[in-house]
């Protein structure tokens, strides 16, 4: 792409057409004012929401950490198998396809037993279980 190009595409992003600059300018005040008359009452609802969190938060470790539908699903279905299963049976269960079911449930395996959820067993060579904690 030329140079010269390039600049005038520049340009034209960097401009704004009259009426957008008009309602940019007219919002910016109004933002302001609502900024500052709603200061004092957060700070009581955060001390409230914090000691509510703090209260919740040791009657369920497990659930405090927040899963992807993914990352749900493979974790139901390790929970499921307590004998164990290895990525490939994992991605077969939840509806992937051969050549890609290992692959697809690894992702959600490495974060699940960083999480301390699923326990990583390795086998002779290059095999892994993967069971529920």
């Amino acid at each position: 792409m030329r140079i010269s190009h390039k600049r005038k595409v520049q340009l034209k992003l960097q401009k704004q057409t009259p009426v957008f600059a008009e309602l940019a300018t007219k919002a910016a005040p109004k933002k302001v004012a609502k900024a500052e008359t709603v200061k004092a009452a957060p700070v009581a609802k955060a001390e409230e929401a914090k000691k509510v969190v703090n209260a919740a938060a040791p009657a369920k470790a497990a659930s405090a950490v927040a899963l992807t539908p993914k990352q749900q699903q493979v974790l139901d279905i390790v929970v499921k198998n307590a004998e164990g299963l290895n990525p490939k049976g994992i991605g077969l269960e939840a509806g992937q396809e051969d050549a890609k079911a290992a692959s697809w449930a690894t992702g959600a395996l490495k974060k699940l037993t960083e999480e301390g959820l699923v326990e990583r067993i390795q086998l002779a060579g290059n095999k892994v279980l993967y069971k529920a904690i």
